[in-house]
């Protein structure tokens, strides 16, 4: 048996694998002292830690039982890797010795915590030894033994490894079964064909017990050693651990939490459920990927490409412990060095983000309980009364016939293709919802979703092949295979069917985890390995069937156990696909579970929420987590879902949802309305003014979009991705940006009138007045640091910054986005402290498939020099003579101009002195170089 240790690169029982050479054999296999203690420390460290057990027994009143071994009084707390992670289990010693591991008793966790575990692997516990390894073009692949059997029924004892240096930032790990093929997620990731030349990491291994090295070159960070704990590969239990180089951890989602996770005893499990956003609950999504922000400023990212049930524990040491229960451990590692490099190479292996249309960002409003289809259009024409700017009216489920999906409320709903017919006269779209649950109770002819996707055998089924019956909405249901390219041809022709009857513009699709209001099946499930695995993490509900399918159902690709997760994603590329040919535009789709490449299809919204104050502000983190998963189109429910609301809440909400990438306005039926139309007349016009505020940034917002859509970059974005130097901003999850170019300070609490934000140093001026503020902080050892600032917050007014150095394209605003579109740019100039500005803009006709990749499009970049200022496009088509500026707006001039010269002709301007930061606006048409 050998040790867990933090190796060196020199340590004999370390090998060095880089880009170049033969893998060298290792030059020794002695046993290594327990990493965490140093060299002639250990008969110290013995003591040390046997008379504080013993100090602690006297004071816990014997509350620690038997002495334990030195060996496992060697282990500090924050580095006890869990050995018996069941729950529901009262692990004692001798559970806890039968696995061959360390058990101490620690004082009991503060109430919702989970606390230091008891029983913990020994620092001598078996694990795998890398037997050889070899050279390929790409990398090197190995074999590792297992010559103790773990404890988990049907481990592997023979072991693949393979290693590809896909790039100089981008390293890419692979462990299954060397003798046998096991389920693998079917996502399209990049096929590389050249070995990295310069790559910025340095690879090692610990050949006996097998563990991974991995440094950062430039500094010597060690990103990732997992000689921490042993390596598990069961057939239904695989686990791998890690330490980590510091404490600032984001991402692993879905669920509802501040944007840094803690590391303080957290699991975070990941497996799709529908569940209002509740903290320490796996919710609607699996995203496995997370970011790192280390010591230095640095960051990196690890992706584990698996689908199957997962739980991630932190711990304090700072480690990570990833556990799942099916599949392959499929790493990718992401070096950054630059946060926003890391969410870029993220991106690079499970795609970009789609290109919405720009109606998609306008603002969306809906709510469960219209009642009628005159219901929704009066509200409709409510908002048009009060001129309130709308692009989409929405529909719950109450526009069905039961309930039922492809069907319409011949009653309550028979004037619903009229207004959408109203709605597209006056420039805006109509959006329903749809759930995968496909009613099974109608009588056999009357119903042909089901009775055609039974006759084709598109459902999923039980182990006994027949049907796998559930409950949803309109009752007993079927569940489409959406892993079956023949569920696609089926799904198009039922939405080809409605389309000809209500022509709606996107669609809603919810309740596709799958969600199921019974657990499992109308007869539970069937018993056996995959339904009752050896080991089920921490999910909702203690069983994988809580309130969806059974995990053995049967579908095309795999077994449902393996897919589960993906449901959602399978059935948002379907209905991108159908949409694409029924419509022949950008398709337009909200999903509520998510899956890593998800953003290539689909936005999200982040669930039923509450009418909370709290919720508002959890709304935060989660936009800004799914920025992290490459799904940009992420918004909360302004004002909230359930319960009711308050005209402070509901404007304050709006304030900060009309900076939602997707701002959409839902609730529930049964609580009065929450529209803008419904409140007083000074909250309606706070609303309103918000929201035309989003519509004159559109150009601006539609162009993040664009590089998202081009080259993976965020839209909301948290501040520490432009200030990575500034410590202070690693944990701010109150604000965020848009873009690099502007701050929002939203109020997140009742009954004030001021709001404390961060200002990250630099110049940053007023959206509103123009005046400008300095976070400039006062800490002469951190030359990076802003300061925090008390700003004024009437309840009418959102706290918008502009960042020195930026040139935002803004539009008078209209209405709609098609009103809006037609007004001339109005380019807003935030000077530097040099006198310098830039910014872009990328404009296309809104809705066309693939304007960019065929050249239908004009891309301007804009700069102001300390000489003037201009911009320089290019086009592949006729949109740049639709591209004309109307007013030229500058911050920061600190004298006035004796003129202003557009294409060597003298124009007019006016100079506005507010003691602060003067500014002066030119307005000319057209386009040309003003200096």
């Amino acid at each position: 048996m050998k040790s867990y240790q933090k190796l060196t690169t020199t340590h004999p029982a370390a090998c060095r694998l880089e880009e170049e050479g033969a893998a060298p054999m290792p030059s020794g296999h002695g046993k290594l002292a327990p990493w965490w203690v140093g060299s002639g420390l250990l008969v110290a460290a013995v003591l040390l830690s046997t008379i504080t057990v013993w100090v602690l027994r006297q004071v816990s009143g014997g509350w620690l039982g038997p002495m334990a071994p030195p060996k496992c009084l060697l282990v500090p707390e924050s580095h006890r890797f869990d050995c018996y992670p069941e729950r529901r289990v009262v692990v004692t010693q001798e559970l806890c010795e039968s696995r061959g591991c360390c058990f101490i008793q620690s004082p009991p966790p503060a109430e919702g915590k989970q606390g230091v575990p008891w029983c913990f692997y020994p620092p001598d516990f078996p694990s795998y030894t890398l037997e050889s390894l070899n050279q390929t073009a790409l990398g090197m692949v190995g074999v590792l033994v297992r010559r103790e059997k773990a404890y988990y029924p049907r481990d592997i004892q023979k072991l693949r490894l393979d290693v590809e240096f896909e790039t100089d930032t981008r390293l890419h790990i692979k462990i299954t079964d060397a003798a046998n093929p096991r389920y693998e997620v079917p996502l399209d990731v990049p096929q590389v064909m050249k070995r990295a030349e310069n790559p910025i990491y340095s690879l090692n291994f610990s050949w006996d017990p097998f563990g991974v090295l991995l440094q950062r070159k430039a500094t010597g960070t060690v990103l990732l050693n997992t000689t921490v704990a042993p390596l598990i590969f069961a057939d239904q239990f695989l686990q791998i651990s890690t330490s980590l180089p510091s404490k600032f951890l984001y991402g692993l989602g879905e669920h509802r939490d501040r944007f840094l996770h803690s590391l303080d005893w957290n699991t975070l499990t990941l497996w799709a459920r529908d569940v209002p956003p509740t903290e320490s609950f796996n919710l609607y999504g699996a995203h496995p990927f997370y970011l790192l922000m280390e010591e230095d400023g640095n960051a990196h990212g690890v992706f584990l490409l698996n689908s199957n049930a997962m739980e991630v524990v932190l711990q304090p040491a700072p480690g990570l412990t990833w556990r799942t229960i099916g599949g392959v451990l499929d790493f990718y590692i992401f070096l950054g060095p630059d946060p926003n490099m890391v969410i870029q190479q993220y991106q690079q292996v499970i795609g970009f983000p789609a290109m919405p249309p720009i109606w998609a960002l306008g603002f969306h409003l809906c709510r469960w309980g219209y009642g009628s289809s005159n219901e929704t259009w009066q509200t409709v024409r409510a908002m048009r009364n009060y001129q309130i700017p709308q692009d989409a009216q929405w529909n719950d489920i109450d526009y069905m016939d039961g309930y039922r999906d492809f069907t319409l409320d011949s009653q309550k709903f028979t004037s619903l293709p009229s207004l959408v017919e109203d709605l597209h006269k006056h420039g805006q779209h109509y959006v329903m919802i749809l759930d995968p649950g496909i009613s099974s109770t109608s009588p056999h002819g009357s119903y042909w979703p089901f009775d055609e996707g039974l006759r084709r055998g598109l459902f999923l089924n039980t182990t006994k092949g027949q049907p796998l019956i559930g409950q949803v909405w309109p009752g007993f249901t079927a569940f489409p295979d959406f892993s079956n390219p023949d569920t696609h041809q089926w799904w198009l022709e039922n939405l080809q069917h409605f389309y000809s009857h209500v022509p709606f513009d996107g669609l809603w699709i919810d309740m596709n985890e799958p969600s199921n209001f019974m657990d499992g099946s109308e007869h539970g499930c069937p018993p056996g390995e995959l339904d009752s695995p050896p080991y089920t993490p921490a999910v909702l509900g203690d069983s994988l069937s809580a309130k969806t399918v059974c995990a053995s159902a049967e579908q095309k690709v795999s077994v449902h156990y393996n897919l589960h997760n993906l449901y959602g994603l399978m059935e948002t590329k379907a209905t991108a696909s159908a949409l694409v040919k029924i419509r022949g535009k950008r398709p337009f789709i909200i999903s509520r579970s998510t899956f890593p490449s998800q953003g290539r299809y689909s936005g999200h919204w982040l669930g039923d929420n509450r009418s909370q104050w709290k919720d508002m502000y959890y709304s935060i983190p989660g936009v800004l987590s799914f920025s992290l998963f490459g799904i940009p189109l992420v918004g909360a429910d302004i004002c909230g879902f359930s319960g009711s609301t308050s005209e402070e809440l509901c404007t304050r909400w709006t304030q900060l949802g009309a900076f939602y990438p997707f701002a959409r306005n839902h609730n529930t039926q049964k609580e009065k309305a929450q529209d803008p139309t419904a409140f007083s007349p000074a909250a309606r016009t706070a609303m309103k003014d918000v929201l035309l505020t989003r519509y004159s940034l559109l150009p601006f917002l539609y162009t993040l979009f664009h590089r998202a859509h081009l080259q993976g970059d965020t839209v909301a974005r948290p501040l520490f991705f432009e200030f990575p130097g500034d410590v202070a901003t690693w944990e701010l999850d109150r604000q965020f940006l848009w873009g690099r170019s502007l701050l929002v300070t939203p109020v997140l609490e009742p009954g004030v009138d001021s709001v404390t934000g961060y200002v990250p140093r630099g110049m940053w001026y007023d959206f509103y007045t123009v005046r400008s503020i300095a976070g400039w902080g006062w800490l002469p050892t951190d030359p990076d640091s802003g300061e925090l600032l008390k700003m004024s917050a009437p309840l009418e007014h959102l706290n918008l910054h502009i960042r020195e150095g930026s040139i935002l394209p803004t539009q008078k605003p209209g209405t709609t986005t098609e009103v809006t579109r037609g007004n001339p740019l109005r380019l807003i100039v935030a000077l530097s402290s040099d006198a310098t500005a830039w910014g872009d803009l990328f404009w296309d006709d809104g809705e066309s498939l693939d304007t960019f990749e065929k050249g239908n499009y004009s891309y301007v970049m804009f700069n102001v020099t300390q000489v003037g200022c201009g911009g320089e496009g290019r086009s592949g088509g006729s949109m740049a003579t639709k591209v004309t500026i109307g007013t030229l707006s500058i911050f920061g001039v600190q004298k006035p101009p004796s003129k202003v010269l557009l294409n060597g002709q003298e124009k007019p301007f006016s100079y506005l002195d507010n003691q602060v930061w003067p500014h002066f606006r030119v307005p000319f048409a057209g386009w040309g170089s003003p200096s």
